[in-house]
């Protein structure tokens, strides 16, 4: 399936560029038998960038992976694990990513600084190294340059979320296939400037680290910045890029021709993971997708649409099925950016409910019908001007609760 200028790969993901391979398996963080260590392999020293949480106690592992990917903008593999954060664990947390790290690296044959740690789970307890250094050692023999490695990846990066997130897209560039894959895990703690989310792009793509590193931050803004699941910002948030360059293709840059259809793309594969988080809410039902428009600016249009998507009363009115645009207007009105009060446009999908700040007479049983979809679509139109932005989000079930009340037990 085409979309644009590049093509949409089905089942493609983190192994679908040339280059890399990946695996998982269960080494016992877990108290299931779910996959929970996992690695992300690239045959070559491959251009590296992330973005990390915004939380001001950010976990060990991202101390770590900052050090790795800043000491020469390449890496070689990523090792995560999921069932325990290793965040507000002190001295003996930190030195438990390093060895994780260094472990890892020796055993595949490269320098430490080249290997990425992420962790995922629950916060404030110390890792069970002697689980960890088993999988470690068990790990490369389950590598696979094949869907089965990403499938066992993808896996193992899980916490509570219910389905994996992967995508694949291959477009055209300088004559030469490029192919972009992607992985992410998130669920829960999920609000715009990173969340529980940890996130992985791959690419067979030629770019330069530094090109790498800008595109990555703008396509974040576009995409795991615009969704939330509960307004909590995790300790561990983190996305990693990795291009070994084996497509062939002249080196990327901005300068380069084809680079804004390799934005277009990278764009992507971020925003469909991003979505895939938000409809994995935590006992979520519903995927909520707010579009605002005619605002002064972009930012504040995401601003706005941010305020939407995060406020508890329109996410519970969305898992109610109640028409509720009083909600909508109330969080517009009180996302602190510019707003005519008197120009207002508001609708549920192609239900119009507010026009230049009336209300419209509306067929409830038929909007009963729309919110009662899988899928909710909210429309805000400021006519103001040509400011624009999507965010992404899930409706606030009982489920939510029941999930987050034990989380721990």
């Amino acid at each position: 399936m085409a979309e644009g200028q590049f093509t949409i790969v089905e089942e493609g993901s983190v192994t679908f560029p040339s280059g890399f391979s990946a695996g998982g398996l269960h080494c016992g963080l877990k108290k299931t038998d779910r996959h929970d260590l996992g690695a992300i392999v690239c045959e070559v020293p491959a251009a590296a960038a992330a973005v990390y949480t915004t939380n001001v106690f950010q976990a060990a592992p991202i101390k770590v992976t900052r050090e790795s990917i800043n000491s020469s903008g390449m890496l070689r593999a990523v090792i995560v694990n999921s069932g325990n954060a290793n965040a507000c664990t002190g001295k003996q947390g930190e030195a438990d990513a390093y060895e994780m790290r260094n472990v890892f690296a020796d055993i595949i044959g490269v320098a430490h600084e080249d290997v990425a740690v992420a962790s995922t789970g629950v916060i404030g307890e110390l890792l069970k190294m002697d689980r960890v250094r088993s999988g470690i050692s068990q790990l490369p023999a389950k590598l696979e340059a094949s869907e089965q490695g990403a499938e066992d990846f993808s896996q193992a990066i899980l916490t509570t979320d219910l389905v994996k997130k992967t995508i694949a897209v291959e477009l055209v560039i300088d004559g030469k296939t490029v192919r972009i894959g992607g992985a992410a895990k998130g669920s829960g703690m999920i609000h715009p400037n990173m969340a529980t989310m940890l996130g992985f792009v791959t690419t067979d793509a030629s770019i330069e680290p530094e090109a790498l590193q800008l595109l990555l931050r703008q396509v974040t803004d576009l995409s795991f910045n615009m969704i939330t699941v509960d307004g909590d910002t995790s300790t561990n948030d983190m996305l990693v890029a990795m291009a070994s360059g084996l497509a062939g293709n002249n080196t990327l840059n901005e300068a380069h021709p084809d680079w804004e259809a390799f934005r277009v793309a990278m764009t992507h594969v971020c925003v469909h993971l991003a979505k895939a988080i938000a409809r994995d809410g935590e006992g979520a039902t519903k995927l909520v997708e707010v579009r605002v428009e005619g605002a002064t600016s972009d930012e504040a249009a995401q601003a706005i649409a941010k305020t939407i998507i995060g406020s508890s009363l329109v996410k519970s009115a969305v898992f109610g099925a109640d028409a509720n645009w009083g909600r909508i207007i109330a969080a517009v009105g009180r996302a602190g950016q510019p707003v005519n009060p008197d120009t207002v446009d508001i609708a549920l999908g192609d239900i119009v409910t507010l026009r230049q700040s009336s209300p419209v007479a509306f067929d409830e049983e038929a909007a009963l019908e729309y919110l009662q979809g899988d899928t909710v679509v909210i429309s805000v139109q400021l006519n103001m001007d040509n400011g624009k932005a999507k965010a992404w989000g899930c409706d606030l079930t009982y489920d939510y609760v029941r999930i987050n009340a034990a989380y721990r037990t």
